[in-house]
C-alpha cells in the first residue's frame, strides 16, 4: 500500500509540472505573438480608417516631445497608441525632425505619413537654399593681378570696357 501511494503521489507531481510547463509554454508563446505584433506594426502600422478619413486640424507647439506629440495625436483618433508612434519615430528616418506648426491630418493617414508631414523634410516652411561657390584659382599671382586691375579701375573710375562712371 505504501509503494501504491508513493507510485500516485509521484504521478500527480509528475502531471502538475506537465500542466505548469504547458502554462509557461503558452504564456510564452503569447509574449512572442504580441512582440512580433508589436514590432511589426513599429514599421508597418496601417491608418487608423480607410480613405478619405476624417481631417482635422492638430496645433503642435514648440518644445513638445514625441511622447506628447504622440498622445496628442492618440487623443485626437489618428493613431492607436502614442507609446508605439514614439517608437515608430526613433526608427524612422523623421528621428528629432518633427517641427512644431498648425497641421491638417487625417484618420487615413500612416503615422509614417504623418511624421512627413510633420518633419523638416517635407518643406512646409523651410526651403532648402542653394548655394554658389565661385571657380578659384590656383595661381596666388592670377588673384594679386584681378585685384589691382579692380583697385587701379576704381581709382580711375573706369570700369572694365573703357568707359567711365
Amino acid at each position: 500500500m505504501r509503494g501504491s501511494r508513493k507510485f500516485a503521489w509521484a504521478v500527480v507531481k509528475m502531471m502538475f509540472g506537465v500542466v505548469i510547463l504547458a502554462v509557461i509554454m503558452m504564456l510564452v508563446y503569447r509574449f512572442a505573438l504580441d512582440a512580433y505584433d508589436y514590432g511589426y506594426r513599429i514599421f508597418a502600422e496601417e491608418p487608423m480608417s480607410p480613405e478619405p478619413g476624417l481631417t482635422m486640424s492638430v496645433a503642435i507647439v514648440e518644445g513638445k516631445s514625441v511622447s506628447e506629440i504622440g498622445k496628442i495625436l492618440e487623443d485626437k483618433g489618428l493613431i492607436r497608441n502614442a507609446t508605439l508612434f514614439y517608437l515608430q519615430e526613433m526608427f524612422s528616418s523623421y528621428h528629432k525632425k518633427l517641427q512644431p506648426g498648425i497641421y491638417e491630418l487625417s484618420t487615413a493617414m500612416t503615422p509614417e505619413e504623418i511624421m512627413a508631414l510633420m518633419s523638416a523634410e517635407n518643406g512646409g516652411g523651410e526651403a532648402e537654399e542653394e548655394y554658389y561657390i565661385p571657380e578659384t584659382t590656383t595661381d596666388p599671382s592670377a588673384e594679386m593681378s584681378e585685384e589691382e586691375d579692380t583697385e587701379d579701375e576704381a581709382e580711375s573710375g573706369e570700369t572694365g570696357d573703357g568707359e567711365e562712371q
